[in-house]
């Protein structure tokens, strides 16, 4: 069978829900969308012009992520970010990260630790002007060097995860910058580790140190609930 010449036009890669659910992330991170806000799904679906299957569908996607909460006969509610959130997030991550550095550490080269220490003095520099933003992305960049050697995809995708949770709810205008120096001091003795081919005990440093919550307190705090009490 001989098929006729077909006709171009633009395909749609992505399903309705995945579209609606990238918008609702979006809203989110730049603030269009505040934690402890309600959602009416007849009204969202309406401004949207869509029907009210494919909003369900990302709202319940985002239900299992942990951001909003289905409540009955109310709708979705936005949940804020807790200081236990917070502490479990650090754990997870923590753990996470750890193990993969155990595993795959010893594949960590001269030239990664090299452009671990670049992405490092980049940060230093966005610091100074205040550009959270391209810090994100950097600090994104440099942990994503060594997590990007493992091939367990729902790891990464779960780590991936938190850090959003952590990060882009909503994503912050200004930045904390004594906890970001702070960040990349842990950093270089976390690259100085890595140098001495002491994997076990730079693993250790991120579950111990960098990604305790514990040691990271004080910061959480004056990042997170500078200007409210915070929630448990």
């Amino acid at each position: 069978m001989v098929l006729k010449k077909l006709s171009p036009r633009p395909l749609q890669t992505r399903s309705l829900r995945e579209q609606v659910y990238e918008y609702l992330r979006d809203e989110m991170s730049r603030g269009g969308l505040q934690p402890g806000a309600f959602l009416d799904l007849n009204q969202l679906a309406e401004s949207l012009g869509i029907s009210r299957t494919p909003l369900r569908e990302a709202l319940l996607q985002l239900e299992s992520q942990g951001f909003v909460t289905v409540l009955p006969r109310r709708g979705f509610r936005l949940n804020p970010l807790t200081l236990d959130d917070i502490q479990s997030y650090y754990e997870i991550i923590g753990a996470l990260e750890a193990a993969t550095l155990k595993r795959f550490g010893t594949d960590l080269g001269p030239e990664d630790i090299k452009r671990m220490r670049e992405l490092d003095a980049a940060m230093a520099e966005v610091v100074a002007v205040s550009d959270f933003d391209r810090y994100y992305e950097l600090n994104v960049t440099f942990h994503e060097i060594y997590l990007g050697r493992s091939t367990n995809k729902r790891l990464l995708a779960q780590i991936q995860l938190l850090k959003q949770r952590l990060y882009d709810w909503p994503r912050r205008e200004g930045m904390l910058k004594s906890w970001e120096e702070y960040s990349m001091r842990e950093h270089e003795q976390f690259l100085n580790l890595l140098e001495k081919g002491d994997i076990p005990g730079a693993a250790a440093f991120l579950q111990d140190v960098h990604w305790s919550y514990e040691i990271q307190e004080n910061f959480i705090h004056d990042y997170y609930f500078a200007n409210q009490p915070p929630e448990k």
